[in-house]
This record gives C-alpha cells, sequence and structure tokens, in this order.
C-alpha cells in the first residue's frame, strides 16, 4: 500500500521508570559556586511537576503549529508505599491525570504475575502497547483476563508482529509500536499461558506491517534497556526514534549538579535517535522532531530536564531551608542551567494525590517501629567496604516470620537485588520499610531441598551474579542468607565452587551441611521461581509453598518485635567468604 506522505513536525515528550514515585524526591546536588562547594537537597520532579512541564511544552507546541506526543516507557508499579498500600489503582488515576498518550510494559509490572496487570488495564485511559506479549492462549477462565480488553496492544500470531497504534498529525499518521524484554519470564512472573516473543523477530514484523500501511515515520516505546535499545537500532531500518526505559539512563550533561555525566541526549543509530530520560519521576524527556516526507529525520532537538522546586534546603528531609548568600548563588546557578527547570506543581494532580492518597501514606509515615544510631550500608556484591548490613537482617526476617507463622524453616537465602537502598541514622518507620528499603510487593515462601541443591543455589546466584563462567543478568541475584555460611572459589571449576557450607541451630550450633540430608528454607517467591542464577531451587522436593506475607510484611514484624536487631552487629554479620582460589 502506498500514499503521498508529507513532512511534519512534532514535540515528543517522555518518562520511564517511575516506579510510583508520584511525590518529588529529595536530591542532593553538588555545585561548586565561586570557589566554594555546597550540597543542598533540592525537592525533585514529581507527576505534579511533570504535568506541569508538559502543559508548557505542549501549550508552546500549539502556538507553534506542531502537535505532541507524551509517552511513557514502563516499569510504573513498584518502588513507594503507594503501590505497597493501593498496588496499581493509584498509578492508573495519576497517569489518566498526566494525559499519557501510551505507555509500554515494564518488567516490574508483571512482579506479581498477570492479575494486576489487567486489574490496572481495566482502569487506564490509554493504549498499554504489549507488542510481543502473546495473549491468544490465555486462560479465559481467570477472573482478571487481558486479551479481551482492547486497551492493551498484543503480539498477533498470525503476522508475527506486534499490534501498533497511530497518532494523526494534520494529516500525516505517525505509527508507534511497544516491546518489553523478551526474556521476561527470567526477571519478572508473567502466567505460563502468556509468553514473550523474540522483540527483535517481533520487530522485524512490525515494521512490514507499518510499511505495508503507507506509514514512515515510526516510534518504538522499548522496555528493552539502554544498550538494546541501541543494539535493535543498529539491526532494523527505518525506526525513527526509539523512547527507551528500564537501564535508568539520565541522558545528558548534569555534572556541573553532582550527578554523572551521561551519553547526550537523543543517541543516533543509523539514522535512529535513542532517547530514555531517567528513573523516578525526577525528570521529563522531551525533543523536536522534523520528518522529510520520507520518513528520515531531518531535524533533531532536545533534553533530558531535572524539574526541580525553587529552594534549596540544608537537610534530606528539606525542613531547614538555606538562605545564606552562597545558597542563593546557587539558587541563580540552578535556575540558568540548560537541564534544569523550576517548577510549580500541578494543582489537577496535586488534589487527587492529598485528597485520594496521601493521608494513609503519611499515616505510615509517622509510624517508627525502631531506629539505628549509625548508617546501614547495602551494596549488591561485597567490596573493600564489606557486605550488606541489612540484606542479611531481611533475610532472618524471613525466616523469623515463617517460623511465627508455624513453618519450620532452618535457613533463609534472598537475592542483594531485592533490597533496595541503605538506611540512613535515626528512626526508622513503617514507610521506610514498605515504601523505599522493601517496596516490590512480593511474597514469601517456603521449600524443602537437600543439601547439594542449596550448594548449587548459592553457586548458581553468585556466579550469574559475578559473570563467573555464565552470562549473568546483574549484581542483584548475589545471595545472602541468615543461618548459613560457605566459602565461595572464583577459580574452581563450575559445580565445585562452594565449600565449608554450615547451617546453624540452636540445639547444635554450626554443623556441616550433608549433600543428601533435607532442610527446609525461605527464600521470596521470585528465586523460588529459579530467577537469575537460581535454577537449583527448581529441584525442591516439595511444591512449595507461597504465603500472602511480602518482604516488607516480614520485615516490620521483624523489628517490631526486635527493635534492637538493627543495632546489633552480630545479626548482619555477612558469613559468604568469595575466594580468589
Amino acid at each position: 500500500m502506498t500514499k503521498n506522505n508529507k513532512p511534519t513536525k512534532i514535540v515528543l515528550a517522555h518518562i520511564n521508570d517511575t516506579h510510583s514515585y508520584f511525590e518529588p524526591t529529595s536530591l542532593q546536588l553538588s555545585l561548586n559556586v565561586n570557589k566554594q562547594i555546597i550540597e543542598p537537597y533540592v525537592s525533585t520532579g514529581g507527576f505534579a511537576r511533570i504535568a506541569t512541564r508538559f502543559k508548557q511544552l505542549k501549550d508552546e507546541a500549539t502556538r507553534q503549529g506542531k502537535g505532541t506526543l507524551f509517552l511513557h516507557a514502563g516499569d510504573c508499579f513498584q518502588g513507594t508505599l503507594y503501590f505497597s498500600l493501593f498496588k496499581g489503582k493509584a498509578n492508573a488515576d495519576l497517569l489518566n491525570a498526566l494525559n499519557i498518550d501510551a505507555m509500554t510494559l515494564g518488567n516490574h509490572e508483571l512482579d506479581m504475575g498477570n492479575e494486576p496487570v489487567a486489574i490496572f488495564a481495566k482502569k487506564i485511559e490509554f493504549p498499554l502497547l504489549a507488542g510481543n506479549w502473546d495473549l491468544s492462549n490465555e486462560d479465559i477462565n481467570k477472573t482478571h483476563t487481558l486479551s479481551d480488553n482492547p486497551i492493551i496492544k498484543p503480539y498477533i500470531p498470525e503476522t508475527n508482529s506486534a499490534t501498533f497504534i497511530t497518532k494523526d498529525f494534520d494529516g500525516e499518521k505517525i505509527a508507534i509500536f511497544g516491546l518489553s524484554i523478551d526474556k521476561m519470564a527470567d526477571i519478572a512472573n508473567p502466567d505460563l499461558d502468556t509468553p514473550f516473543t523474540s522483540a527483535l523477530n517481533t520487530a522485524k514484523a512490525t515494521m512490514e506491517q507499518i510499511h505495508q500501511q503507507g506509514i514512515n515515520k515510526i516510534i518504538l516505546l522499548s522496555h528493552l534497556g539502554y544498550e538494546a535499545d541501541l543494539d535493535l537500532a543498529s539491526k532494523i531500518e527505518g525506526i525513527s526514534v526509539i523512547v527507551g526505559g528500564h537501564s535508568h539512563r539520565l541522558q545528558g550533561d548534569f555534572s556541573g549538579v553532582g550527578l554523572v555525566k551521561d551519553d547526550e541526549y537523543g543517541v543516533l543509530i543509523d539514522g535512529t535517535y535513542v532517547v530514555q530520560a531517567g528513573f523516578h519521576s525526577m525528570s521529563l524527556g522531551h525533543c523536536e522532531i522534523e520528518f522529510s516526507a520520507e520518513g528520515e529525520v531531518i531535524s533533531f532537538n532536545g533534553k533530558n530536564e531535572l524539574l526541580l522546586g525553587r529552594r534549596l534546603f540544608l537537610d534530606a528531609k528539606m525542613s531547614e531551608e538555606g538562605n545564606d548568600q552562597a545558597h542563593q548563588f546557587a539558587c541563580n546557578y540552578l535556575h540558568q542551567h540548560p537541564n534544569i527547570i523550576v517548577c510549580k506543581k500541578d494543582s489537577g494532580i496535586q488534589s487527587i494525590l492529598v485528597d485520594k492518597y496521601l493521608p494513609r501514606v503519611r499515616k505510615l509515615q509517622q509510624q517508627v517501629i525502631a531506629s539505628t544510631d549509625k548508617k546501614l550500608r547495602h551494596v549488591r556484591v561485597p567490596d573493600e567496604q564489606g557486605a550488606s548490613e541489612l540484606a542479611p537482617l531481611v533475610a532472618q526476617s524471613f525466616h523469623y516470620m515463617m517460623n511465627k507463622k508455624g513453618h519450620q524453616v532452618e535457613f533463609a537465602i534472598h537475592n542483594a537485588g531485592g533490597v533496595r537502598n541503605s538506611l540512613n541514622a535515626g528512626d526508622v518507620s513503617v514507610a521506610d520499610i514498605a515504601g523505599k528499603l522493601l517496596p516490590f510487593a512480593v511474597p514469601i515462601g517456603v521449600y524443602t531441598v537437600l543439601g547439594s541443591t542449596m550448594m548449587a543455589m548459592l553457586e548458581g546466584a553468585i556466579n550469574n551474579s559475578i559473570d563467573n563462567g555464565v552470562v549473568g543478568t546483574g549484581t542483584g541475584s548475589f545471595p545472602y542468607t541468615h543461618n548459613l555460611k560457605f566459602c565461595y572459589h572464583k577459580e574452581h571449576p563450575i559445580n565445585h565452587r562452594i565449600s565449608h557450607l554450615e547451617i546453624y541451630t540452636e540445639a547444635m550450633g554450626w554443623q556441616k551441611v550433608i549433600s543428601n540430608q533435607t532442610y527446609i528454607g525461605t527464600s521470596s517467591a521470585y528465586t523460588m521461581k529459579g530467577k537469575e542464577g537460581y535454577g537449583a531451587v527448581l529441584d525442591m522436593l516439595d511444591e512449595g509453598l507461597v504465603t500472602n506475607v511480602s518482604m516488607a510484611d516480614c520485615f516490620i514484624e521483624f523489628l517490631t518485635d526486635q527493635p534492637q536487631a538493627l543495632g546489633n552487629n552480630n545479626g548482619y554479620d555477612c558469613l559468604a567468604c568469595v575466594c580468589e582460589g
């Protein structure tokens, strides 16, 4: 099919990996002002500021006779108390209020299976692009189904392509399709009846389908990750722009405010521009794109912007404002920075937050359950400063909670990526745990394994985390344990890298783990599915039991019952010895 295409100009705005960060984030900057280093805290981003900034861009585009697109590149679920308390309901309300044109499916949308996505998709007012998600064999007897919802744009088996949408700009159509990580089952929990297909193959077939309709201006809304986006751009011709997520990349130079300098905004790969706009709702990416009649991007100008409030603060809680001369100079410096916009909060978004969701969030923020007199550090893989001081405590809380519920659990293993941040000295509230430290609403389970399986789990997780003999999925798989200690030998042959594995019981103290003896363990449901190097756990001797208790539930109960635990050094010693030989 052919048609007479014509040139067009649009303004594209985009966000990604917002993770339920509806309110602003307290961000510490580092500024060199008149040869003096100032490190103020600023109120950064939030949905109300994103709404204000997009309206400004849209108004300006309208005055210039240009159309606008506003896209979300996935991972709106998880991250804060707003998700812990309200699941996808708050996301649906606030994304609808932002008036986005489309969103692609992120991996964290599927942390708890298909059902939360199905419920979310019934509430949203914009297309959910899931072009390589095959829903054609979905079990129609489920309480909440996806395949019968026209708001979802899935994989089309008959053409091996994605369902795409079009947006009309003064008579000229732009096609938009979405792709998600094709190895979704490795890092999330899609239901078995709805698999993901190859992103690359789906993209190729989709491009053919779009071109057959005479459309040559094409945007891919991707949750594949930054490197995968660059790779895809090099392998497939004709994609105008890839709007990406997953990798949390803030393209642009923010080194002048103490942040990392990344690639320039809009990396050009074989005629395709690749953009990504950071994370946690702190920034908005936007660009003005001019297309030729032939679909070529002949002009591309844009940037990422940090969206700040107008004041600077001396502390992370933003309770004390900096008003001396140095801070006034710093304010002026920020106001003139090309990648920073100071903007007010949109009243409509703010009222939704305040009226519907904020009271319950604030109640939990005020509920203090423990305190620590020093900062407790979390790292994924142990380094020269030591190991995580928190992940072993989290594992201990699984053991504590499961035994409290009557399961005779002997040990716990938790992947480092399940813990999201360190804890500062001071009071620790329910909100600090459920909203920040353990924000992912993943349930805890119990299983029985042989000692040999336990060894294989630990080795597989560490191999994966440090890419030792395998192509790993990241450092988040590193195992932290409770009631276990062992040595890992990096240079030993694969399957022979764990030695001196011991288990602790109150009755017997430390005892050697016997390969053919059974032991009862506890981990997250994510780990129990064999994700990210934990495949050996699938050899469990029973079907396993997944409870309705989340990671945050365990840690909150543990600290409520034992508030002194954060102050006990022997509670979080790292008992994993990683050896070079």
